[in-house]
């Protein structure tokens, strides 16, 4: 057996983890190891585990198909590159000249942002990479991406609104904590996992671990740490009840709230009704919780957060996240040591932007004056969401053709059977990814994707760049995206655009860095650094935050905006107002005494939603969906460990077996994402959990839906369904 460094090739969350690779007899990948001289190497995640069992899937796609069976079904005929290409092209083209190019559409999934293609296909003036222009130059500017309903509101939104920063510009320093809240997230299921193992190092230090969250997660039984349940969605109210508490007791930092906030007072005087005995009746938490917790934000010798999904998928997620920024701004935890602290503009490694394509028009897309905030921040994109109505009632006006690659737009968003109908409705779909998705029952033409062990590219880590070296040639005829959507462009007549191969691309990448490709080949591991410039805190005060080197912040004030000056603009509520959910026992009591349970949704970690659902090691850990249940819930309803249970909500049911534990809070149920795909057991197939989420309920700012808030009810299955109703006269008035 053989090995070689490299960099992990399963998932795109992770900027690339360093690994050992190891192969077998065959020159075929066997195994990964950490390689923890390199970048983000320290530790896999366990589906690193599985990587054999990913690449050399008997079900990945290894050829372009064509469809000849009705749409709904995965009846596909093996064609060529060159043919899947020539009817693609034919077909936009075609479409261009009746209808006009933006009736053409392209969406790209969380499956396709290896780094070249998020950095050379971002639509300009874009903060987020999760969206392409390879279309632009066609003429449409209907592109669409997976920030529509994750990441952005947390990524991008809050932190530019608030402070005029990205989240990936900032850190928590809890190398440094004395106290870190770990809120609405599980960092030990992240990828990559180092997180969770600087928050163990930190407990075995002594520092005071706070677990925000309606799950018991591992981070809550580190030693030392505190788990406290909340109502989910209500995390906003209790930011600003914590908020409250610093101004009433003068516990605030009141030199930066003078010199370098805009909106504090009518803040002061909003967060004056959110009393401890309020936010109680809210959160569900104690009185003396709260105080004690505002208290101990305010006096730790450094106070951090680590905080993801948790808060986002909420009728005010992004004005949740804001007053969480509020707090620590408040509390005098912002860029101090131990806190919520701002990178150094000059510990990065700079690259070109200058062939970033701009839309062709905002105002021509499907989403004209529709979440003008998203959009702004987003280069122009207009929100996935919009699609169905787009395609199916022709609002503002029919797209005709999409371009789905590495999504499954029917098993992530809510309302399937919608989705369905508009994938059906379509004239032309294509698909992209490793395996069928249920998008590809309606594809036209679908096409054979690479991990990215299969290519040749970078990572990025902000003060460090690495070479990503192709491992293994491709299975089969497989492509990776980048090169895919390279191919196309060089078809529809302007390749030119775009690099086209991998010399092209490195040399235009590292244009403006101050470095060259030579150097990077030359690099110990091709590695190239910039991360020298010693730490500074309070940079607001130095003019280390904005481009032009005055003191402050880069917003449209120069201040720490608690009242957003653009959402103003735009016609939001400038201050982080907290907003009861549509759909909660507070907002709805006469729903909830239908479906007093509160239903949340997500990943099933170590997961990557539906796409691990062929790898036999999954399926035999996990060989049906299953849903965390408390055990004095799932008692009071005859409920036992491995049962049966149907989730029912007030769209529709979904079966799944109960998993019955102490470790969620009574009242809260959650459930996995990744089912009602074509592949994985019968049970997986049929579990998609987006049956029982809402389409009408989103965020008004991000448009991101309400994953995690809704209301259910889980009963004991009484039969196993064997199928359609037999429709029989014959029995007469017996029947």
């Amino acid at each position: 057996m053989s090995k070689k460094y490299g960099i992990c090739g399963l998932c795109f969350h992770s900027p690339g983890c360093g690994v050992v690779v190891h192969f077998d007899e065959q020159g075929k990948i066997d195994r990964l190891e950490p390689d923890p001289d390199a970048p983000v190497g320290s530790i896999l995640c366990p589906i690193a585990d599985s990587a054999k069992e990913v690449i050399y899937s008997e079900r990945r796609l290894k050829h372009p198909l064509k469809r000849v069976g009705p749409k709904g079904t995965h009846e596909f005929e093996r064609i060529s590159w060159d043919e899947a290409f020539d009817i693609i092209v034919s077909k936009f083209n075609e479409l261009k000249e009746k209808y006009g190019p933006e009736t053409v559409g392209f969406y790209a999934g969380t499956g396709s942002y290896e780094r070249a293609f998020k950095d050379i296909y971002k639509l300009k003036g874009s903060e987020i990479y999760l969206a392409s222009s390879v279309l632009f130059p066609f003429g449409s500017p209907n592109t669409f991406g997976v920030g529509a309903p994750c990441y952005t509101s947390l990524g991008v939104l809050a932190p530019k609104l608030t402070m005029g920063c990205l989240h990936i510009d900032m850190f928590s320093d809890v190398d440094n904590s004395d106290l870190i809240l770990v809120w609405g997230t599980d960092p030990s299921t992240s990828t990559p996992p180092e997180m969770f193992e600087r928050l163990k190092k930190a407990s075995e230090e002594g520092a005071e671990i706070i677990v925000i969250d309606p799950r018991k997660t591992k981070a809550a039984e580190l030693e030392g740490s505190e788990w406290i349940t909340i109502r989910p969605g209500s995390d906003g109210a209790l930011a600003l009840g914590l908020c409250h508490i610093l101004i009433r007791d003068n516990l605030y930092d009141e030199e930066f709230v003078e010199d370098w906030t805009l909106g504090f007072d009518e803040f002061s005087d909003y967060v004056k009704d959110f009393t401890p005995e309020y936010v109680s009746e809210l959160t569900g938490i104690d009185e003396n919780t709260i105080e004690r917790l505002a208290e101990s934000i305010a006096d730790a010798e450094g106070a951090s957060y680590i905080m993801y999904t948790g808060l986002e998928y909420t009728k005010s997620g992004v004005q949740n996240i804001r007053a969480v920024m509020v707090l620590w701004a408040l509390a005098g935890q912002l860029d101090v040591e131990g806190g919520r602290c701002f990178l150094r503009r000059e510990n990065t490694i700079p690259l070109a932007t200058s062939r970033q394509i701009k839309t062709p028009g905002f105002d021509k897309s499907i989403g004209k004056d529709k979440f003008p905030v998203y959009a702004l921040y987003c280069g122009g994109e207009p929100h996935a969401s919009l699609l169905p109505k787009s395609v199916i009632d022709g609002l503002p006006y029919k797209i005709r053709s999409l371009f789905v690659l590495g999504a499954s737009l029917i098993t992530s968003w809510p309302n399937p059977n919608l989705w369905r109908k508009a994938l059906r409705e379509l004239e032309f779909l294509v698909t992209t990814d490793l395996q069928l998705t249920q998008d590809a029952a309606y594809a036209d033409i679908v096409l054979p994707a690479t991990t990215a062990f299969e290519q040749e590219s970078y990572c990025y880590y902000g003060c460090s760049l690495r070479l990503r070296e192709k491992m293994i040639e491709p299975v089969g005829e497989g492509r990776p995206s980048y090169h895919i959507l390279a191919e196309l462009a060089k078809r529809l007549g302007y390749g030119h655009l775009y690099p086209q191969n991998q010399e092209e691309l490195l040399e235009y990448i590292l244009s403006g860095s101050g470095f060259t490709v030579e150097e990077l080949m030359k690099a110990d591991k091709n590695v190239l650094k910039n991360c020298d410039t010693e730490m500074e805190y309070r940079k607001w005060e130095k003019g280390l935050l904005r481009s032009d080197g005055k003191p402050g912040f880069e917003t449209p004030s120069g201040k720490f905006e608690i009242k957003s000056t653009v959402l103003e603009k735009y016609g939001y509520d400038g201050l982080p107002k907290y907003k009861e959910s549509d759909e909660t026992s507070v907002s709805n009591p006469k729903l909830f005494k239908r479906y007093p349970l509160v239903l949340g949704t997500g990943p099933f970690k170590p997961d990557m939603k539906s796409c691990l659902r062929a790898i036999p090691s999954f399926i035999e850990k996990y060989p049906y969906p299953a849903v965390e249940i408390n055990e004095s819930d799932a008692k009071d309803r005859g409920i036992e460990m491995g049962d049966t249970v149907a989730i029912k909500t007030a769209r529709g049911s979904v079966t799944m077996r109960a998993y019955v534990t102490d470790k969620i809070m009574q009242g809260f149920v959650y459930a996995p994402v990744g089912g009602g795909g074509p592949i994985g057991t019968d049970e997986w197939k049929q579990a998609n959990v987006n049956i029982l989420t809402d389409f009408e309920q989103f965020d008004e700012i991000s448009g991101f839906p309400v994953y995690k808030t809704l209301l259910c009810q889980v009963k004991k299955k009484k039969r196993k369904r064997r199928g359609v109703a037999a429709q029989d006269p014959s029995l007469g008035c017996v029947g």
